[in-house]
């Protein structure tokens, strides 16, 4: 209605809205004001909520491929397990079958790129590459495995895989016939002659018979090679292959010749469930948990960190049931021991093949001797690589 309209209308009935008027004043009523609306909340008040922290961006670049059943294998499970652990705090990423190269150089710079702030190697030869990318990266964390050089923004980590190697030991020196041990090698550095010696000890501590032959195959994944080792150790009389690479070769070759073999990194009975003794295993998660952890909370620092058994780290798993019940008993009191530190693998007296002493009678080696192991230990055949 116009406003001329409803003008004409109050002017012709007037007399009707004065009497309307009296009626409500005699009644004792007056109208009531409608309620207000409620004040529209400050644009302010709707953004005083923080911003949700982008999630940490955690990368791993992998010797080997994820399904090697080993090594990597062992790193991408860790890997999955802080996926879980940490949910939407990180987010991560992997690189498989980098070269120990001066192409790992080119991954770690891409991954760095990417906006990753913590990142890790695993194997021993990026240590070189990736001093070089921490040192323009001074905003990412460099975690490095099995290596021993540091810098402000990179640190090692291990596994006393000595340890599990030892264990297994024992159970190759109770379960000889022909007191012949093989063991297929990777790549001849401290950590591998170390675990040589450390399998050795273990079965001379049961059998002070049993020699060990080695076949080196200069490769840590390289599963035709790892079982042309294997054969060769089979003809050279060995009846318990031990292994330190990344495949499952070594101990299908033992199934399938009818020999004993152990697993190595990870658990590996499937793969030879009538020749398979026991799998030495390592668990990363423990460690990995902590990094992330030190990450997100500001406390990471620079350092090394090398755990065993006492922390979770190493095992000795699926021992079968060939294995008698009083070995068996003998692997788990050298377990607890070594959880509890009343156990020590590495104490003299302790010769080397060349019937030197290498550590006096009741010494301890500590973890720089470990760490510069490059020799044989007597009972071990075979000459060490040179340049090693």
């Amino acid at each position: 209605m116009s406003k001329l309209s409803k003008h004409t209308l109050l002017k012709t009935s007037g007399w009707a809205a004065l009497a309307a008027a009296a009626a409500l004043a005699g009644c004792g009523k007056k109208e009531e004001a409608a309620p207000a609306a409620p004040a529209a909340e400050p644009a302010s008040a709707a953004a005083s909520e923080p911003a949700k922290p982008e999630p940490l961006k955690v990368a791993f670049a992998y010797v080997g491929p994820v399904g090697d059943a080993g090594w990597t294998f062992a790193h991408d499970n860790a890997r999955k397990a802080i996926e879980a652990e940490f949910g939407d705090r990180i987010v991560t990423s992997f690189v498989e079958n980098v070269p120990e190269s001066a192409d790992a150089e080119r991954v770690m710079r891409d991954l760095v790129g990417q906006g990753n702030k913590l990142i890790f190697g695993t194997t021993f030869g990026y240590m070189e590459p990736m001093l070089k990318v921490a040192a323009d990266s001074k905003d990412v964390k460099f975690e490095h495995a099995t290596g021993y050089k540091t810098a402000d923004n990179m640190r090692t980590y291990d596994s006393r895989t000595y340890e599990g190697a030892y264990m297994a030991g024992v159970i190759a020196g109770s379960m000889t016939k022909s007191n012949t041990l093989g063991v297929v090698a990777s790549i001849p550095i401290p950590e591998v002659i170390r675990n040589i010696n450390s399998f050795t000890l273990g079965a001379q501590s049961v059998n002070p018979k049993v020699k060990t032959k080695v076949v080196w195959v200069n490769k840590w994944f390289d599963p035709p090679k790892e079982g042309e080792g294997a054969q060769s150790l089979i003809s050279g009389g060995a009846d318990v292959l031990f292994q330190n690479t990344d495949s499952s070769a070594v101990l299908q070759k033992a199934e399938e010749k009818g020999k004993l073999a152990f697993g190595w990194d990870s658990d590996m009975s499937k793969f030879g469930p009538n020749s398979h003794l026991a799998s030495a295993v390592i668990n990363w998660t423990p460690y990995y948990s902590k990094a992330v952890k030190d990450a997100l909370d500001g406390t990471w620092q620079t350092g090394g960190v090398w755990w065993g058994v006492k922390e979770g780290a190493i095992d000795l798993v699926s021992i079968s049931d060939k294995v008698p019940a009083e070995v068996k008993d003998k692997v788990a009191k050298i377990k607890a021991g070594l959880t509890d530190g009343s156990f020590v693998i590495w104490k003299g007296p302790i010769v080397g093949q060349d019937g030197k002493e290498v550590l006096a009678k009741d010494a301890v080696a500590d973890d720089k001797f470990l760490s510069g192991v490059n020799f044989y230990i007597k009972g071990v055949e075979g000459k060490v690589p040179a340049g090693n």
